[in-house]
């Protein structure tokens, strides 16, 4: 079993990763970190959400950067702005030891000046979304001259949130970097088209099953009913969890706000989030779930990216994702940090071919819920 010294990541670093009790590499980060570390080299990097590849690509990334020299020196683009509040924070705990990295997120729905004011302190390293990077770009309040290193993060969600011009044309301002990594949980052809146009012939390619993605404190569980009966269902789930707290995915935007209504109504402290909020409604929304005063947050996939609560004791599938990675990204949402956690599926028997194809797919195996009449 490697550590992170073996992988040759360096003291002050691996003290802030002991910290966050991060000690035991996974299999991305067995791969990919001593490749980063020792080489300029353009990478492809298939992996799903869950697997570790912020302290994969973050670790080597941090240890390039000269802290004296007071430049942009790594970009991260990131399809939404909750993935990119996340991995500016993970980069800031990696550096507690460190010499001081500056590392900035910038994203839209935010006011644009204040971000423009914050570039002018000494940043190392900028996290961003392609739409305000683009923006901060013509307003030339940004400069990516000095940028060794780019890393696309979630590259396939950024194309299916319809990023394309935007990335091909971030990449081209930035074609001189030494090092591009792209990482993405599957490859499309607009990926592929990505690949082939700014990265070189001979980029490293590593692929990590989803098999061994899939946290093994989780209890993956399944009720059968008729759609008709799911909020009845939901009830008396939530009954028996108590106080617990947790979060229940829906596929559309319309679903979520239909089932917030409706709990709420039933006296539930939930409220949804989704990607029709105003970025302050979102704000406040998350802010009232990471400090306990909503209980529960009904969520659509895209909205879920980033979020990093502790603590959730379950997670509801109230609709069933259509991919199998939105199954791993849901699910992981619960037992972080060590603890046990429970991902129930509420579907009809027409659905059940669907558990059975991830039961295939993530290698796991479900549990059937029977239900108290």
């Amino acid at each position: 079993m490697k550590n992170f010294r073996d992988l040759g990541v360096n003291e002050n670093l691996i003290k802030g990763l002991t910290d966050l009790n991060i000690i035991v590499p996974t299999e991305i980060q067995n791969t990919v970190i001593p490749l980063l570390l020792h080489t300029n080299t353009d990478l492809v990097g298939q992996a799903q959400t869950g697997t570790g590849k912020t302290a994969a690509y973050g670790l080597p990334l941090l240890q390039q950067i000269s802290p004296g020299l007071k430049k942009v020196q790594g970009l991260i683009l990131c399809p939404t702005r909750e993935l990119g509040q996340q991995v500016a924070k993970q980069l800031f705990k990696f550096t507690k030891y460190t010499e001081k990295i500056f590392t900035e997120a910038v994203y839209g729905g935010a006011p644009i000046d204040r971000q423009i004011n914050a570039l002018k302190r000494p940043t190392h390293i900028i996290v961003a979304t392609p739409g305000r990077l683009i923006d901060l770009l013509k307003r030339k309040a940004v400069d990516l001259s000095h940028v060794k290193t780019v890393i696309l993060d979630e590259a396939d969600e950024m194309l299916s949130m319809g990023f394309k011009k935007e990335l091909d044309q971030i990449l081209g301002y930035v074609s001189n970097a030494e090092n591009k990594w792209l990482f993405s949980a599957t490859v499309p052809h607009g990926i592929k088209q990505i690949i082939n146009q700014h990265l070189s012939a001979d980029a490293f390619r590593i692929e990590v099953s989803a098999r061994n993605v899939v946290n093994k404190n989780i209890e993956h569980q399944y009720l059968i009913c008729d759609e008709s009966e799911k909020l009845h269902v939901l009830m008396q789930f939530l009954k028996s969890e108590q106080k617990n707290r947790g979060l229940i995915f829906c596929k559309t935007k319309i679903a979520a706000q239909k089932l917030a209504k409706q709990l709420k109504a039933k006296n539930v402290s939930a409220d949804a989030i989704h990607g029709d909020l105003l970025q302050k409604e979102r704000d406040k929304v998350m802010r009232a779930f990471k400090n306990e005063s909503l209980r529960l947050l009904v969520a659509t996939d895209l909205a879920a990216r980033g979020i990093d609560v502790e603590g959730l004791a379950f997670v509801v599938h109230y609709q069933l994702p259509d991919k199998d990675e939105y199954y791993t990204h849901r699910s992981g949402r619960t037992a972080r940090a060590g603890k046990k956690g429970i991902s129930i599926c509420l579907v009809t028997t027409s659905e059940m071919k669907q558990i059975r194809y991830f039961e295939k797919v993530l290698g796991i195996g479900f549990r059937q819920i029977r239900r108290v009449r």
